[in-house]
């Protein structure tokens, strides 16, 4: 179960990443799609940021 949703704002505070950053790793693959949530609204399941955080955080680990 999704336990909240983050907007674009919170996402780039959470990642540290930019507006164009976030989409630009959306196109590769390389970050998690958003949800919609309405007509012209999107976020980010909780989840689905964690998981990016931890395999970023792996990635670092195992490079180090």
């Amino acid at each position: 179960m999704i336990k909240k949703i983050y907007r674009l704002p919170d996402v780039m505070m959470m990642t540290g990443l930019s507006r164009s950053s976030i989409y630009l790793r959306i196109s590769t693959n390389e970050f998690p799609k958003p949800i919609k949530i309405g007509r012209r609204a999107v976020g980010w399941p909780e989840e689905s940021i964690i998981a990016w955080q931890a395999r970023m955080m792996e990635a670092r680990d195992e490079s180090a």
